[in-house]
């Protein structure tokens, strides 16, 4: 079966429903992520939605800190795991960055590691806890 993965950046508040909607199941009710903290930063965040052949799959964001650009919230529904989703959406979200971010980093789930070593993320320090999930700070060398 051929499947159409697209990932597009979110520019109206129907989608960013649908989005937010991926990231509670995959981290609030999956993980047992705090809302408030899932919640953080969004109005400062570009987002984006993963279709797969036109259905919702995934979602992610990045937006600019203090010590660069940080791509957070990358969320795949169990359904969709294994299809390329997470991968499209690294590259869409590394394709998107305005031509001067030098810095950019993000925090990965031990099980992610390998998606983000794939394009040039590098371990950055020690092993920490977040929300209760085991990360590596990663930075892209």
């Amino acid at each position: 079966m051929n499947r159409k993965v697209e990932v597009n950046k979110i520019n109206d508040a129907e989608t960013l429903k649908i989005a937010h909607a991926i990231r509670y199941e995959v981290f609030v009710l999956g993980q047992n992520c705090p809302t408030d903290l899932e919640k953080a930063d969004e109005d400062e965040s570009t987002h984006f939605l993963a279709q797969v052949n036109g259905v919702p799959a995934g979602a992610c964001r990045w937006r600019k800190t203090g010590n660069g650009y940080k791509l957070e919230r990358f969320a795949v529904l169990n359904d969709f795991r294994g299809m390329g989703v997470g991968q499209q959406m690294v590259k869409t979200v590394l394709d998107d960055l305005p031509e001067d971010a030098e810095y950019i980093y993000l925090n990965s789930q031990l099980d992610a590691v390998g998606l983000y070593e794939k394009f040039g993320f590098v371990k950055d320090g020690l092993e920490f806890t977040e929300a209760g999930i085991r990360h590596y700070k990663m930075v892209k060398a």
